[in-house]
């Protein structure tokens, strides 16, 4: 496989944690709403989004590492329903958990980047 054909392969499944993610806050935003699952609309949404993102996350982690493909899928989902719940649901969110969704946002960033051919030793 050619280092274009490996680049294509790495950043398409990239793409698939990033849909996954974002299917997660779906999820989670969904289960908020259902009510334990009594009510019918948001309940539907939350099997269609569980749905989506376990797919979309075991189509990333044919090429990501568990660990890394995981952690990201895990920290996007939780910023993203942080701030999502703040919006639908009139959460409270202070600077304090600000503060630390930041460093979870920080992490994230930089696990993908530890994923960039660039910064991996040869041989690796």
């Amino acid at each position: 496989m050619t280092i274009v054909q490996e680049a294509r392969k790495s950043t398409s499944a990239w793409v698939m944690l990033l849909l996954a993610s974002l299917f997660e806050v779906g999820y989670a935003i969904s289960v908020g709403g259902s009510a334990a699952f009594t009510r019918l609309g948001w309940s539907a949404a939350a099997i269609v989004f569980f749905l989506l993102t376990l797919y979309f996350l075991s189509a990333a982690l044919r090429e990501i590492d568990v660990g890394i493909g995981y952690a990201v899928w895990a920290g996007i989902g939780s910023i993203g329903a942080v701030l999502f719940g703040s919006v639908v649901f009139d959460q409270t969110l202070t600077w304090f958990q600000s503060l630390w969704l930041a460093v979870i946002i920080a992490g994230v960033v930089w696990l993908k980047l530890a994923d960039s051919p660039k910064l991996q030793a040869p041989g690796s």
